[in-house]
């Protein structure tokens, strides 16, 4: 075998490995976004902004999760309508949103035993008074 053979298997083994990683990039389905109105949710992170602030100048914590139970407990008075967002960022699929209204303070407790071990973002965003409040918490679970 002399050099001209040599370089040219080269290539076409290159040209070959390209073309199946092309392939493959291509058929993947399995990507997700963290959110799809990417650019608009941006203009609006103002306003989220303005949410954090307010839930800093809080008093009490009012999100808080407890491990052994794997219980997350909303501390929020009587009269407070928000949403929960439980977002998992390794697969958009297994994202949860609960809408709440706190009519009882006995009953501010969401059980998350059942969703995926693993690594979670606790999304509380929720409005008392007329004021707006946003919150975020990492667990796993």
């Amino acid at each position: 075998m002399d050099w001209g053979k040599g370089i040219v298997l080269t290539i076409v083994a290159f040209v070959i490995i390209m073309i199946s990683m092309v392939t493959i990039c291509v058929k993947q389905d399995d990507i997700h976004l963290v959110t799809e109105n990417y650019y608009q949710e941006e203009i609006k992170y103002q306003d989220q902004i303005e949410k954090i602030i307010n839930a800093t100048l809080l008093e009490e914590e009012v999100l808080t999760f407890d491990t052994q139970a794997k219980i997350v407990s909303l501390n929020l008075p009587i009269g407070a309508k928000g949403t929960l967002h439980l977002f998992r960022p390794s697969d958009a699929r297994l994202d949860q949103k609960i809408d709440f209204d706190i009519a009882n303070p006995a009953e501010n407790a969401v059980n998350v035993g059942a969703l995926k071990p693993g690594y979670w973002r606790v999304k509380l965003t929720w409005e008392d008074e007329g004021k707006a409040y946003y919150q975020e918490k990492q667990i796993n679970i």
